[in-house]
């Protein structure tokens, strides 16, 4: 008898065994996909919940969008204004109808638009790199209108800052918006630093911060080194864009699990947001220099 016992046990031992290979074999790739996305974009505490209803619909539209619109308008002028080079697109892009221009601030749309046109196949490349590989992960954890709102948030404060900062410059890039993204990822890495990275994950940022430090330098030399035929470009809405991120992006990212207009501190920092606008705003019609 204890022998008969011991041969069942064994046997439903081997079917449980079995049963659950299965079942790991069983796994949608999506949801292994989901399970990464979830250690980078969210502390542990959430992470369950987004994996119960984490899903592709809608995909990440947004990122995606945006990211071929900057692409098909960088390859309009580079085409349409053929280019000896194109490490910097000075041909065609400062007499664009989507760039910023202080002496055009009156044509309000270009403090959006400007996110369209990129300087040169450097520029361009850096941005649409950082954008897809950080944006289209959050945009799978928070969706498309948390993602947008904190992209275009940037991409406003990019050009406003610019405006104040460095008035008599022209602006063009999507740096701003992409600046806000890492910003507010980077501000809930730090703040849940130990469940957000895992030990490798440290060479990543390290990779991204390699490559932030070569767009600012890149930005830097279209602003102080720019060639004697061209015109310098403004970079202050990196440094916007990222504070954008740090506050509005920080406070959304963060609030994956709550309901974002309930939060206290996403009305603090839309309000610290909008007293900002209304500053820059006053200060172009009022005191730039541009007037």
């Amino acid at each position: 008898m204890a022998a008969a016992n011991e041969m069942e046990l064994e046997s439903v031992n081997l079917n449980v065994e079995r049963e659950g290979k299965e079942e790991n074999k069983d796994v949608p790739r999506s949801r292994k996909v989901h399970r990464i996305v979830s250690k980078w974009m969210l502390p542990e505490p959430v992470r369950r919940t987004y994996l119960e209803r984490a899903n592709c619909l809608p995909p990440p539209l947004f990122i995606i969008l945006i990211s071929l619109a900057e692409l098909a308008v960088f390859i309009y002028y580079a085409v349409w204004k053929p280019q000896k080079q194109w490490i910097t697109l000075d041909t065609g892009i400062l007499e664009s109808p989507l760039t910023y221009c202080p002496e055009k601030r009156e044509e309000a749309w270009r403090f959006i638009s400007y996110m369209l046109v990129h300087a040169g196949v450097q520029h361009i490349v850096g941005n649409l790199f950082m954008q897809l590989v950080l944006g289209i992960p959050l945009e799978m954890v928070h969706k498309g209108l948390r993602v947008g709102l904190v992209y275009l948030a940037g991409v406003l404060a990019g050009s406003l800052a610019s405006s104040i900062f460095d008035p008599l410059k022209s602006l063009v890039g999507a740096s701003g918006g992409v600046y806000a993204l890492m910003g507010g990822y980077f501000m809930n890495v730090i703040v849940n630093f130990r469940e957000m990275v895992p030990a490798f994950g440290i060479v990543r940022l390290l990779v991204i911060l390699l490559i932030v430090a070569s767009d600012m330098g890149f930005a830097l030399y279209r602003r102080f080194f720019v060639p004697a035929n061209g015109a310098p470009v403004s970079f202050a809405a990196h440094i916007a864009g990222g504070f954008a991120g740090m506050s509005i992006g920080y406070t959304v990212f963060s609030c994956f699990d709550k309901t974002l207009l309930r939060d206290p501190r996403f009305w603090i920092a839309i309000a610290a947001y909008v007293a900002c606008l209304l500053f820059a705003v006053f200060f172009n019609i009022f005191l730039s220099p541009a007037n």
